[in-house]
């Protein structure tokens, strides 16, 4: 089984260019983020007729994330149980595999904007509900996948400026402590798991060439639960699209089950 992450930056736009790398990537599940659009202007009819289920919670102009899926999606959750919130930003849903049923939690993980902003705090408290909410879902699902763009950094391994950036939005000791306690739970970093090129990165700023100077963070992550983790036979980070024209700032990250 194949599942891929992507922040989209715009599904309108982007649109040509997922349903081209999905032909060239026939995943079994792409999770989006992103999608900056409502439901109803959702392109469910170009997904499915590229051989997709699509289950979708979005927003207008902000937000908005969808899983696109092989099999039908079930037991579809939208937004994090027992959090009161009004942005559109987390989506799960059961998927059938040939690694069994597998619990897939696809979130837009709030930026935060800066230490010490409202936004902070308010990523903080999201942080802490997506916590308790995946405590349950594990009781649950013991094949469970984390998956999407966590506006963290887990170490200095995932910027290209460690010292520069210390302490700054995505590098906080708050942030990082935060992706720990999802750990806590029983979920381990995947791409971790695999020696990787030094300097890899999912997401470059637009300005001052970043992609050209890799200048870049890793912050789009698959965590798996214990039950999958000796199933993961890969994790990797396809840096091709950030070369198409008018791309998204993200790419996408892929992780391969394989049953045993």
């Amino acid at each position: 089984m194949k599942i891929a992450t992507w922040n989209v930056n715009s599904l309108t736009v982007r649109l040509p260019q997922v349903l081209d790398w999905l032909a060239a990537n026939p995943v079994d599940a792409l999770c989006l983020q992103e999608l900056k659009l409502t439901d109803e202007k959702f392109p469910f009819k170009e997904i499915e007729a590229a051989g997709y289920h699509s289950a979708v919670f979005g927003q207008k102009t902000y937000n908005g994330v969808a899983i696109l899926s092989r099999t039908a999606p079930r037991d579809v959750v939208k937004n994090i149980t027992g959090f009161a919130d009004e942005q559109s930003r987390v989506i799960t849903v059961t998927l059938d595999s040939p690694v069994g049923e597998v619990r897939l939690v696809n979130g837009y993980f709030v930026n935060g904007q800066a230490p010490d902003s409202e936004k902070f705090e308010y990523k903080m408290r999201w942080l802490e509900g997506l916590q308790n909410a995946l405590r349950d879902e594990l009781a649950n699902h013991a094949q469970l996948v984390l998956v999407g763009d966590f506006n963290i950094t887990v170490d200095d391994r995932d910027t290209y400026d460690a010292e520069g950036l210390r302490e700054t939005i995505h590098h906080t000791s708050a942030e990082r402590a935060h992706f720990q306690a999802l750990i806590e739970l029983g979920l381990t970093d995947a791409f971790r798991l695999f020696e990787q090129p030094e300097k890899s990165y999912s997401w470059w700023d637009y300005r001052e060439f970043a992609f050209r100077r890799n200048r870049g963070l890793r912050i789009d992550h698959v965590l798996v639960s214990q039950a999958l983790k000796e199933k993961v036979s890969s994790c990797v980070i396809d840096k091709l699209p950030r070369k198409n024209e008018r791309p998204s700032d993200h790419v996408p990250v892929i992780v391969e089950l394989a049953g045993i």
